[in-house]
């Protein structure tokens, strides 16, 4: 299965756990939310629906299954709810934290389902897309360097738009990651501890009790 294809499962597994959706509305979303998706197309969506629906991992809903009846005349859409199955899948594809989940393809589809996975999952996911960019930054710097009398002005404006871009990419995922971190400080924190938040007195300044050798 191609990078694309995996992603678009993920993205779909992902929206179908909201609830139930038809066809046009997954694309619609899919098209709105994830910008990886902005150009999916029917010939794309439904060949992946298709072997979702293979798999176990979603299934058609049928009349009389919360599904409104079509209007007299007319087809009613086909709606697909995901499975037990499913759902497994999808919680399994969102715990991996490799490459395969920080790349330029898939980084933008965990990144829409972060509110579903744990706090570590999510760090280990945006340390290793900041460390991706910043080795792209480097290189662009080093190759500009390396280039810079061989290149005209308009090519090398373009290489300090993308540099630029990338550098507020690094900067945005650095806050994301200190806030992660200072918000797994704040929960490890035990609430019923008594003495929490509470530093122990500093020694007032003079000699120390202890290496007092003077008997009264």
């Amino acid at each position: 299965m191609s990078r694309r294809s995996d992603v678009l499962e993920l993205a779909v597994l992902g929206l179908l756990q909201e609830n139930p959706m038809h066809g046009y509305e997954l694309r619609k979303r899919l098209n709105a939310l994830l910008g990886t998706f902005r150009a999916l197309s029917y010939g794309t969506l439904y060949p992946a629906l298709k072997s979702l629906l293979t798999s176990g991992l979603i299934r058609e809903l049928g009349p009389g299954e919360g599904v409104a009846p079509p209007l007299a005349g007319k087809r009613g859409r086909i709606v697909y709810e995901i499975t037990a199955e499913g759902k497994e899948r999808f919680n399994s594809l969102m715990t991996q934290t490799g490459s395969s989940a920080w790349e330029d393809e898939t980084f933008d589809v965990h990144f829409a389902f972060f509110s579903r996975t744990d706090a570590a999952t999510r760090l280990r996911i945006l340390e290793g897309r900041r460390m991706r960019l910043q080795e792209r930054v480097d290189g662009v710097r080093q190759s500009m360097v390396r280039r810079r009398e061989r290149l005209d002005e308009y090519t090398l404006e373009l290489q300090r738009h993308g540099l630029e871009s990338v550098e507020r990419e690094v900067r945005w995922l650095t806050e994301l990651i200190d806030t992660e971190r200072a918000s797994n400080m704040t929960h490890l924190r035990d609430p019923g501890d008594p003495l929490e938040g509470i530093r122990p007195p500093r020694r007032p300044p003079g000699p120390d009790p202890s290496t007092d050798r003077h008997h009264g």
